[in-house]
């Protein structure tokens, strides 16, 4: 990293006709953001989860063997590349998500306790009552534009009965401001876009939104003349840093706007929203770019994004997998089901990789995203057939700039609450809460 003389404040933004664009960390901004003993950049940490409905099929989940010499699952198999910098860890429970007296509903439970630890209020009225999740609790420490990002690919509506007496609220997030707000997850990537770099609806009236919109006017075209001035600003590898960036933004834009005009792809009889792309792998990885988009320009330091909804009944066909997701997690042991679930759980590492690859690519200080990120990615159950909220399925991926040490398996004892590896990372980021829900200390054996 090269100390130039040009500062830059660390919020520098490009403004221009109702648009504001962040910029990445840049060379120029290191005097004033900070830096280390040793003249490096002090990368802010990033904290994501993502999250995974309908449990997995644990048999193809769980690797063989423990440590650093274990056996990589079939489900796995798509991180393998990442191995080094990946814990697999075994033996975490979400008591909270069981019925506790409640009977059915260990969907709505799973999403509203992964996070939180806490057992919900089982209604469907508007007392809903839950917890706050550790997301929330990461964000209310951050001094970003956006305390946190929450993303979805599914249905977000927090009304009705989603699950035996349980509201959709319970199934539909798993981020939770205080226990009776939950934080819905964005689902059209226009709206998460426009949020992130788009027109402040508090300051620019109808007329100029609607002049932007009819034009599908860029974001870089809005703020050019002020990124060309600050291009003759800076030294060259700022010059390539600001290139790329701009470049990820305006690829994005692009994505969305085709994904507006696709809805004649669709079979008649299919709603497309507007701004969705019409391949779940396609709109997958648009979400996922949007969130690194937020990292890349220091938006946000933590996001939550959650493929499915819990009970989901999304269907696969692009794989293989016509059937409804969750009525198939029902397996009776049935091979063919227990496959269809296999290759639905592999298929959502594999896009998981994509996210990986995107975020080790993306440069960030004197590292990449990957570098300075603490990535969770799991889900609320273990077995589906069982509504089983033991062991659940549970992945940290990252260097969390230095406090993670990848390439195990770690198994902890039966009855390790999930909270514990949550109050672990959050110290990481000193943000230290007296508890998660249920947790009862810090999880050990995440560094060496």
């Amino acid at each position: 990293m090269i100390i130039t003389k040009k500062h830059l404040s660390r919020r520098t933004l490009l403004r221009g006709f109702g648009t504001t664009l962040a910029l990445p960390l840049l060379d120029a901004m290191v005097p004033a953001f900070g830096a280390t003993t040793n003249g490096a950049v002090a990368a802010p940490t990033r904290l994501a989860f993502t999250y995974i409905p309908n449990g997995v099929n644990y048999a193809h989940w769980r690797p063989v063997g423990e440590g650093a010499g274990y056996q990589m699952s079939r489900i796995l198999k798509p991180l393998e590349k990442f191995r080094e910098d990946m814990l697999v860890l075994t033996g975490l429970d979400i008591h909270n998500g069981n019925a506790l007296g409640d009977g059915g509903g260990d969907h709505a439970r799973a999403g509203a306790s992964y996070l939180t630890g806490v057992h919900c209020k089982k209604t469907i009225g508007a007392d809903i009552h839950g917890g706050v999740s550790a997301d929330q609790i990461a964000a209310q420490a951050q001094k970003t534009r956006l305390t946190s990002l929450e993303l979805g690919c599914e249905d977000s509506r927090t009304v009705g009965n989603c699950d035996s007496g349980f509201s959709c609220a319970y199934t539909n997030s798993i981020s939770w401001r205080n226990p009776t707000m939950p934080m819905p997850p964005e689902t059209n990537p226009r709206v998460v876009f426009e949020r992130l770099f788009g027109t402040d609806n508090l300051k620019v009236d109808e007329a100029t939104k609607a002049r932007r919109t009819l034009l599908r006017t860029s974001i870089l075209d809005v703020v050019g003349e002020r990124s060309k001035q600050l291009m003759g600003e800076v030294g060259p590898s700022d010059r390539r840093k600001l290139d790329e960036y701009m470049t990820g933004v305006r690829e994005v834009e692009r994505r969305i706007q085709m994904s507006e005009t696709d809805a004649s792809k669709f079979r008649p009889g299919i709603e497309a929203p507007a701004g969705v792309p019409v391949e779940f792998s396609e709109y997958a990885k648009l979400m996922f770019d949007l969130q690194i988009l937020a990292f890349q320009a220091d938006l946000t330091r933590v996001s939550t994004f959650m493929i499915g909804r819990e009970g989901s009944v999304r269907t696969y066909g692009e794989i293989g997998v016509p059937d409804p997701h969750h009525p198939i997690t029902h397996h009776q042991n049935k091979p063919d089901f227990l496959e269809k679930v296999a290759k639905i759980n592999e298929f959502h590492t594999q896009l998981y990789a994509y996210y990986l690859d995107r975020m080790k690519a993306t440069q960030d200080g004197d590292g990449s995203l990957f570098d300075h990120s603490m990535l969770v990615y799991g889900g609320g159950l273990c077995d589906p057939n069982r509504h089983q909220h033991e062991n659940v399925p549970t992945l940290v991926l990252g260097k969390g700039n230095g406090k993670l040490k990848g390439g195990r398996h770690v198994v902890y004892p039966n009855g390790t609450p999930l909270t514990n590896l949550y109050m672990a990372l959050l110290d990481h980021m000193e943000v230290r809460p007296e508890s998660i829900g249920d947790s009862t200390g810090k999880l050990a054996q995440l560094a060496l």
